[in-house]
């Protein structure tokens, strides 16, 4: 039996769509200012006074031309792929790991454990005082640096606990009667059953990831070599932004042949670094709202 819908619940719902469209539209405007920016002609996108819908004056595909070319990309891409895989991995184990045993009620101080790491959401070193433990340990102009500062993640730590916490005791209790040991419980059991929470957990850590430089700029002073991806795009856009600029030599010299197209490489340098993870996002957003409802806190 279909219910019939009361006049203020179809008024509610035509405002609520319209609401949602809104807000979608105003997420989605700057994308596609963004994209169609890149490919339209440089004189008129300079004198545009508005958002970009299509495509200004004649297409032109130069601004990817010259980004492409710059070989420095490439090594950025390979770069934070390899950062972006490491880091996942690396925060994701430790991050099941740490919420298992925090979730666990035998354990007798999971409680003053959980105490001690919200402890470091509210209070930390800061940059220097990290700066310089990064240095004593050595790990300056390695890769290292820039994943091992970040490997454990309390806020993950804490949406993981509070989702294995909402598993059933008795499943643990079955496979300790079949033998299963500590580990086979939390990675066959366990972390099965928190797949969707898991799959936030790697989303936001892989976007994080993806779009991180300054800890580069820190740790990384002498191995331009090692640089991720957004290294490289900053250098791009400083240097259209002002061809004499001191960034790199090899950035100016490379800029100063397309100044012409400078407010489009700006465009462009922005489409190259965003897009792969745009387009991975979709596919992983199927989990994102499961993921966060069952890893809230709950009362």
């Amino acid at each position: 039996m279909v219910e019939k819908k009361s006049i203020s619940g179809i008024i509610f719902d035509v405002l609520n769509y319209l609401f949602m469209a809104l807000i979608a539209f105003i997420c989605v405007v700057p994308i596609i200012h963004v994209i169609w920016a890149s490919v339209s002609d440089p004189a008129s996108v300079d004198k545009a006074t508005s958002f970009i819908l299509w495509p200004l004056g004649k297409p032109s595909f130069n601004a990817y031309r010259i980004i492409l070319k710059y070989k420095n990309i490439w090594t950025g891409y390979k770069n934070t792929l390899f950062y972006v895989v490491a880091q996942c991995l690396l925060t994701s184990v430790l991050t099941v790991i740490a919420g298992y045993i925090t979730s666990r009620k035998r354990f007798r101080y999971r409680n003053v454990l959980m105490m001690f790491l919200a402890f470091t959401m509210l209070f930390n070193g800061g940059m220097i005082p990290t700066y310089m433990v990064v240095n004593y340990l050595g790990l300056l102009d390695t890769r290292a640096a820039l994943l091992i500062p970040q490997a454990m993640s309390v806020f993950y730590i804490i949406i993981m606990r509070t989702a294995i916490s909402g598993i059933p005791d008795s499943l643990e209790e079955s496979a300790r009667i079949d033998g299963a040991g500590e580990f086979t419980v939390m990675f066959r059991i366990i972390l099965p059953l928190c797949k969707a929470t898991f799959a936030v957990i790697i989303l936001f850590i892989a976007v994080g990831k993806w779009n991180e430089w300054f800890p580069a700029l820190l740790y990384l002073p002498q191995s331009k070599d090692k640089y991720p991806l957004q290294m490289f795009m900053r250098e791009i856009l400083i240097s259209a932004q002002n061809s004499t600029s001191s960034v790199t030599q090899s950035a100016a010299e490379y800029m100063d042949n397309a100044q012409m197209y400078k407010t489009l490489v700006k465009y462009g340098a922005i489409v190259v670094s965003t897009l792969p993870i745009l387009l991975i996002y979709p596919f992983c957003q199927k989990y994102f709202v499961t993921g966060v409802m069952i890893g809230s806190v709950k009362g």
